[in-house]
């Protein structure tokens, strides 16, 4: 199966859902940097990291179609490989020269624990120059492409950001606090869709999966990032400020995904559970 299926993918309903405006051209925006700037910052901001599905026993779909029907019209958010086969599979249909990668997570880890091969990041070609592109990596997704040149601190929208040469790969890391925290480690490897469907159903069935036990979410906008871990809401500033409130009730935290994650709750006595669960 083709990793990024354009045949199936309604790109307008996709660039409205990210707010992003094509241009009144004939051809609309070229496939360069300006133009992938744009969608690296506007989709993280438009469409929210969250685990609902695995937090509820449903299961997270790989397919193009099912992940535009979640993500795009049902107004939910996903976890990495939802939204790196979205945005990767539009940015094919836009003209880009993509490719899916696998990443081993280095958040939080550990020194000397090598996790799997748990993570997707998008490899973009333009005229002969290579870029990462993330928009899943939940509370500190890069906002922005990244040159892959190793050894160069680089701006984003948000935090600073670098590549380390680490074997025949890199290390990516985010200056958070003025300290460089270890986000994930990757070569370059093209995936293709089975190298996904893995480590998605793992993350979904396993019982060590933390997706499973505990309600995550994340967004950005772009003076601020938003985090939630159950009943914990915390709010990010680039000036290094975090604002942090307990949400009391199951309700609040369904009012706080609706209002500050952007993500349309759906109903059920089994969603409810599990945000008081979150709660307590």
């Amino acid at each position: 199966m083709t990793l990024f299926n354009t045949d199936d993918l309604d790109l307008d309903a996709y660039l409205s859902r990210i707010a992003f405006d094509r241009g009144n051209g004939p051809a609309g925006r070229p496939p360069d940097l300006a133009t992938l700037q744009q969608l690296a910052l506007l989709h993280p901001c438009a469409i929210a990291f969250e685990n609902l599905n695995p937090l509820l026993r449903r299961p997270v779909r790989l397919d193009i179609g099912s992940i535009q029907q979640k993500l795009v019209r049902d107004g939910r958010g996903g976890w990495c490989f939802e939204h790196n086969l979205l945005l990767g599979t539009a940015l094919r249909a836009l003209g880009y020269d993509v490719a899916g990668l696998a990443a081993r997570v280095a958040w939080n880890v550990p020194p000397g624990v090598v996790r799997g091969r748990s993570h997707m990041v998008l490899h973009v070609t333009i005229e002969g120059q290579s870029f990462i592109v993330d928009s899943g990596f939940g509370g500190s997704t890069p906002t922005g492409p990244l040159r892959l040149e190793a050894g160069v601190e680089q701006t984003s929208p948000h935090e600073p950001l670098r590549l380390t040469a680490v074997g025949t790969g890199f290390l990516l890391e985010a200056k958070l606090e003025h300290t460089w925290k270890a986000l994930y480690t990757f070569d370059l490897q093209p995936q293709v869709l089975a190298d996904y469907e893995m480590p998605n159903w793992y993350l979904c069935t396993h019982p060590e999966s933390h997706f499973l036990g505990a309600l995550v979410a994340a967004r950005v906008q772009r003076d601020r990032r938003y985090a939630l871990r159950n009943a914990d809401l915390a709010v990010h500033f680039p000036n290094g400020v975090t604002e942090r409130r307990t949400l009391a009730s199951g309700a609040e935290i369904r009012q706080a995904l609706e209002d500050l994650f952007n993500i349309r709750v759906p109903a059920g006595a089994d969603v409810d559970a599990a945000l008081a669960r979150a709660v307590a």
